[in-house]
């Protein structure tokens, strides 16, 4: 083959090199695309399956509840056994030195005393070692004393029925520290029927989402304004699934039989023009009651119909202001 052919069979095999190239760029290219078509449909997913967790969350609140506390047992618990010290790593370390036996090769090369000093040494710093775990030990026990004596205080004074009592166990437990989706703060107070009387304050607007996120048939995400009417629907079961997940934590904590609930949210005063904190739900729950219903099943604003309450909704305008429960109902319960 001339220098000619030779050219052409490069210039060929260049051009093919080439061709081979582009594909490969066009197949990447196009893998590339499907790649962050997969990130786009997998973060859409994603959105999608938030969205509907916490709304599935915040109508729920009410399917959960802390363990009952038996203050019985906690009456008649005894103190913490205070700790000793055994000094086992001094024991430990004597036997090591006693069961030392100089051998030939010790008593040669004249090892004997620097290996039954450095037998002392552990012996010194075994004693620190137990001295050590066991100031530990005591800081430990002492807080324990400190944390029984208190619960046993609570106990026998919740068990005498104080109001006062009731107040501190709530707040010594604290039932509600772990739940975000619980209001944005909460009260406790007694009646003069030393009954306990709890004012949640939820706010609309920080919990239910103002828009709604769904998949298209393509994959993609769909935002859209949620309408008034679920709004207001879902707000209605989150504020009558706290209600009941407060008289069930107050239940868990205090044995009560009755507890006063009531739900203060920021409405619009037409006279005044101004956003004012009124009572939106107040329920007067009964034990018995609540322990009869099926929570897992129950829908938690219809749930309301089965206690003494007070409530104003209408799903196109929500929620209106209403009285709170009256104390002298409690009574009746």
């Amino acid at each position: 083959m001339g220098w000619k052919g030779t050219i052409r069979s490069v210039g060929a095999a260049v051009r093919a090199a080439e061709r081979d190239a582009k594909r490969r760029q066009k197949e990447l290219d196009r893998q590339y695309k499907q790649y962050e078509k997969m990130q786009e449909l997998e973060q859409a997913k994603y959105e999608v399956e938030v969205y509907e967790n916490h709304i599935d969350v915040i109508q729920s609140m009410h399917k959960e509840c802390s363990k009952p506390v038996d203050w019985n047992t906690i009456a008649e618990s005894k103190q913490p056994l205070k700790p000793e010290n055994k000094k086992e790593n001094e024991k430990k370390a004597q036997l090591e030195a006693d069961r030392y036996k100089p051998g030939l090769v010790d008593r040669l090369f004249w090892r004997v005393e620097k290996k039954r000093a450095c037998f002392a040494e552990n012996v010194l710093r075994a004693v620190e070692a137990d001295n050590s775990e066991f100031r530990e030990n005591i800081a430990c026990w002492e807080e324990k004393v400190e944390y029984w004596k208190k619960s046993v205080d609570i106990a026998n004074a919740l068990l005498e029925g104080t109001g006062k009592a009731k107040i501190e166990a709530v707040e010594y437990i604290q039932p509600f520290s772990e739940i975000s989706n619980l209001g944005s703060r909460l009260s406790i107070a007694v009646n003069e029927d030393n009954n306990l009387e709890v004012t949640i304050h939820v706010h609309s607007a920080d919990i239910v989402p103002s828009e709604m996120k769904s998949l298209l048939k393509n994959g993609k995400l769909s935002v859209k304004k949620m309408p008034k009417g679920k709004f207001n629907e879902i707000y209605q079961d989150y504020v009558c699934s706290c209600t009941l997940r407060i008289a069930n934590e107050i239940f868990s904590v205090i044995p009560d039989k009755v507890v006063a609930v009531t739900a203060v949210d920021e409405l619009l005063n037409s006279k005044t023009g101004h956003l004012e904190e009124s009572p939106i739900l107040s329920a007067v729950i009964s034990c018995s009651t609540l322990e009869s219903l099926n929570l897992e099943t129950i829908d938690p604003s219809d749930s309301m119909s089965n206690f003494i309450h007070n409530m104003s909704f209408k799903k196109t305008k929500g929620f209106e202001a209403v009285p709170r429960v009256n104390i002298e109902v409690l009574e009746r319960v």
